[in-house]
């Protein structure tokens, strides 16, 4: 056995590729989304995740380190450092190309669209060329490979389109086609901003939560997800993080950055709701619950025609 082999079994991870990885049973997987340059969230999130004895080799996160907040520069370095995965967002390809503009997917001249350009800008001057080739380099999908066969790709928002935003009230069709494009059996997304997570016929569909600003819940609180293979199935946690969101607001104040998005830390509440489906406008302000949910290892039975 190799040193890299021994490595693996230690930590329960095997990588395949870069954009590839392994789980072994009873091995959690912390994946997190949109660390939007909120330095104190991402500090917390490594806390919790040591707490949990969870290394960096067992982190992913699904893309965006870089957005709202007032430290683009140093959440850059504290992924690097940590050794977790991080998935190509919109910004880290957009930061990463030197383009003008974040790609976030805003229709134009919404207040999504308006606020963007000054929180891009202030992020545009903060990183270093090393960090752009930090998210130039980053996968534009992770395939994690479960002990019963089944794959789950991880991608920032749609499998085509980068920045398309899928929502917990999306049409199962719809997820099912996106599900399909990937050729896995399920998807881990982030880029919404709100977590969910549901079966989509023998498929998987979980937004893993965003650490940098709140789910538009009405409090601070900000989420992430822990996947844990099981003998019956994958078993999905959606836990709640509580940090130091006061602090994370005056930097943003300290460095002029978008006053909604400041606020929008200590009220839970986003400025703008442009991108938002009906029903999660009408779920505004109502505080979401930790969910725990059971993708059953029958279903590939039974959809292989072996059960």
């Amino acid at each position: 056995m190799t040193a890299s082999d021994r490595l693996s079994r230690q930590i329960g991870i095997m990588m395949i590729a870069p954009d590839s990885l392994t789980l072994a049973p009873n091995t959690p997987l912390l994946v997190f989304g949109g660390p939007y340059s909120n330095l104190q969230a991402m500090q917390a999130l490594l806390t919790e995740a040591a707490r949990r004895g969870i290394s960096g080799n067992r982190i992913i996160c699904t893309g965006d380190i870089v957005a709202y907040g007032a430290d683009p520069a140093a959440c850059c370095d504290l992924a690097m450092a940590s050794g977790m995965h991080v998935l190509m967002g919109n910004c880290e390809q957009n930061l990463g190309a030197g383009s003008s503009d974040c790609g976030c997917g805003f229709d134009e001249g919404t207040e999504c669209d308006r606020l963007s350009s000054a929180w891009y800008a202030y992020a545009d001057r903060q990183i270093s060329p090393a960090h752009r080739a930090f998210m130039a380099a980053c996968p534009e999908r992770i395939t994690i490979g479960l002990p019963d066969g089944r794959r789950l790709a991880v991608i920032h928002g749609g499998a085509s389109e980068i920045s398309r935003f899928l929502f917990a009230s999306t049409d199962d069709a719809v997820l099912a086609d996106e599900i399909a494009d990937t050729g896995c059996d399920g998807v881990i997304a982030g880029h919404c901003g709100i977590p969910f997570v549901r079966d989509v016929g023998t498929g998987l569909w979980l937004n893993a939560g965003a650490i940098g600003m709140p789910a538009h819940d009405g409090t601070p609180r900000v989420w992430f997800s822990v996947l844990t293979p099981e003998l019956h199935g994958l078993r999905v946690d959606i836990h709640a993080l509580t940090y130091d969101q006061a602090g994370a607001a005056t930097a943003m104040r300290a460095a002029r950055l978008p006053e909604g998005y400041a606020a929008a830390l200590e009220t839970g509440l986003w400025p703008s709701e442009d991108v938002l489906p009906p029903a999660e406008k009408a779920s505004r302000g109502v505080p979401l619950q930790p969910v725990t949910h059971l993708w059953r290892a029958e279903i590939a039975t039974r959809r292989s025609g072996t059960g």
